[in-house]
């Protein structure tokens, strides 16, 4: 029996450049991913018709009982971070629906005592 020579095998093809191509894929959606502050607590906001874009750049949480969370403070933490903020444009404020008028009003009072003159209350769209 004659057994007849084995093909000759090909050079398998270096995987390098696709290594390459995947890590600079990963350096570009690392570099242009948005990262945020998780929010503090669940917040439902009240129901309103509004037009126009909102501007976040600091957002004030309330939360249903009265909490505030603002950038990773909570508590009354937050209000000597505001005092020491310049605000160029409206400060955003996420309301839960179920704050009270006159707890959310105790908090509009604080903050105009602090310098605030404008503000955006968020509202879900109907």
């Amino acid at each position: 029996m004659q057994f007849s020579h084995p093909p000759a095998r090909q050079k398998p093809e270096s995987i390098v450049p696709m290594i390459n191509v995947v890590f600079l894929l990963l350096i570009f959606f690392m570099m242009t991913a948005t990262i945020t502050q998780p929010t503090p607590f669940d917040v439902t906001p009240p129901d309103a018709r509004r037009e126009g874009e909102l501007q976040e750049d600091t957002t004030l949480f309330v939360a249903a009982d009265g909490r505030l969370g603002m950038n990773g403070l909570l508590g009354n933490a937050v209000w000597p971070a505001l005092g020491a903020m310049q605000f160029e444009g409206p400060l955003t404020i996420r309301a839960d629906a179920a704050l009270p008028a006159k707890d959310l009003s105790g908090i509009l009072n604080r903050l105009a005592e602090l310098g605030v003159t404008s503000i955006e209350l968020v509202v879900a769209q109907k």
